[in-house]
């Protein structure tokens, strides 16, 4: 049984003993990275909290709580995983608050949805090199951006193949 108030544990779950402290530590490292590498912090904080729970799914009071922030706070977040494909906003039934959960397939959910972004990117930079002539510097810089959209558009659903093959045989 946790320490915690179970308004901190994860819903609907018992699990092994684990140092809180440690755990809190850890979520704050990771969102730090995430921070980093360009995720928002609060955004990134409500993930990591996210992924060190064994459900993968609390509402938003229970992030607030956890996060010792406002529930402004939260909803500004999750509505940026959201957007990045990263949680996902769910209601049981007859129940009256949201659950973010994070998304099945995460990762591969993810990166898909990235791919129609970077689609939408390459041809906003193809109509720049219509627009600004092929032949001056910058419609050459969105030329290289265009053909560099290209290669990862045609690379990554391979990618995505290969990924997907190696975890289905990993999980048998």
């Amino acid at each position: 049984m946790s320490s915690r108030p179970q308004s901190q544990r994860d819903p609907g779950t018992e699990t092994a003993h684990r140092d809180e402290d440690a755990v809190r530590r850890y979520v704050e490292r990771l969102a730090l990275v995430l921070n980093e590498i360009g995720v928002q912090r609060m955004s990134a904080r409500v993930f990591a909290t996210l992924m060190a729970t064994d459900s993968g799914k609390m509402t938003a009071a229970e992030l607030a709580e956890q996060l010792s922030v406002s529930p402004a706070a939260i909803s500004g977040a999750v509505r940026f995983l959201d957007q990045l494909g990263l949680v996902a906003r769910e209601r049981e039934p007859g129940a009256r608050r949201d659950h973010y959960r994070l998304q099945d397939d995460l990762w591969y959910a993810t990166f898909l949805k990235r791919d129609r972004m970077m689609t939408m990117w390459r041809d906003a930079t193809l109509e720049g090199v219509h627009v600004l002539g092929p032949d001056t510097p910058a419609g050459k810089r969105l030329a290289d951006m265009t053909d560099f959209l290209e290669f990862m558009l045609k690379e990554i659903p391979e990618l995505f193949a290969r990924w997907k093959a190696q975890h289905e045989s990993q999980q048998r």
